[in-house]
């Protein structure tokens, strides 16, 4: 069965300058493939056949890059921004979503199964996925632990902090759109705090394996050097 997937392809990819100074983050090479290439056939490898990218800066490029797909196996659709809504605003200006979707960022590249991941979502009828990625912060110094009189209470020489992120992959009911405004600048941030209030259930989805967002130059460098020499 073929399920569909939405891109969010609208960024300015301002961290990667120098790289998307002529041209959208998402066409950035890694290797001879483009990043958003490699995330299409991913998706296509593992039933989503059905590819709505939400694009703005330089979306002609994109558009004229994709088409409709068809080179690639896959339908391709766009939602075109007439300004920018964040991450989860785009949503809401898409017609015709099926009652549970993907959503991912179109810089992302992992080893996560698509399949598996949206499956579990449908299976266990979530309103909201995240998947997750564990990350260790390490600090450079030595860190003090202080007590109210400013004496020294405790000392540990440059910890490492445990923490759990978003991975830019989520799955989601179409009812979530009942909780995006339209035409307004709406966060993956904003929906989480909203849904929160509201005492609405949002899962996780821890993933072990290779997950690499490239957002900055050195995350770009790393994946040229995890990928370059693939075209897969």
């Amino acid at each position: 069965m073929s399920e569909c997937a939405v891109i969010l392809a609208g960024g300015r990819g301002t961290r990667l300058r120098p790289y998307t100074i002529s041209i959208p983050k998402p066409l950035v090479p890694v290797g001879e493939v483009p990043i958003l290439e490699m995330v299409i056939r991913k998706l296509k490898k593992e039933g989503f056949g059905r590819i709505i990218m939400t694009v703005n800066h330089q979306a002609e490029i994109i558009q004229a890059f994709f088409g409709d797909g068809r080179k690639w196996g896959v339908q391709v659709e766009y939602s075109l921004e007439d300004k920018p809504l964040g991450t989860m605003g785009p949503l809401k200006r898409i017609q015709d979503l099926p009652e549970n979707f993907l959503i991912l960022n179109g810089d992302v590249l992992t080893n996560l199964n698509f399949r598996t991941f949206f499956s579990r979502h449908v299976r266990d009828r979530r309103l909201f996925t995240i998947a997750t990625h564990r990350r260790i912060q390490k600090i450079d110094y030595g860190v003090l632990e202080t007590d109210s009189k400013g004496r020294l209470a405790g000392f540990e020489e440059k910890p490492e902090i445990p923490y759990t992120v978003s991975m830019g992959i989520y799955a989601a009911n179409r009812r979530i759109l009942n909780f995006i405004p339209a035409g307004r600048f709406f966060g993956f941030d904003h929906l989480m705090l909203k849904l929160l209030a509201c005492g609405e259930k949002v899962a996780t989805h821890p993933h072990r394996g290779y997950w690499l967002d490239i957002g900055r130059p050195d995350d770009y460098e790393k994946a040229v050097r995890d990928f370059g020499g693939s075209n897969t």
